[in-house]
């Protein structure tokens, strides 16, 4: 840190310690907007092909139509 920040960061800190604490609220809320209003955006992952390979199944029949009673709900 320079000296400049150090003594804005200092002077921020006396400030806020002077005021009452919702204010000091106040103040973490409008500081964490900035931050995530210019928060660098995470690179995307590229996804892995075949990473989770084999680890399921999917039956023979699956789009096999499905008979009435499933629609109906009789058994």
């Amino acid at each position: 840190m320079t000296s400049q920040t150090l003594n804005i960061t200092e002077t921020l800190i006396a400030k806020l310690q002077s005021l009452p604490p919702e204010q000091q609220q106040t103040l973490l809320d409008f500081a964490e907007f900035l931050a995530q209003k210019h928060a660098q955006p995470q690179p995307v992952q590229q996804r892995v092909l075949g990473l989770n390979q084999g680890e399921i199944w999917m039956s023979e029949d699956f789009n096999d139509p499905l008979p009435d009673e499933f629609w109906t709900g009789e058994q």
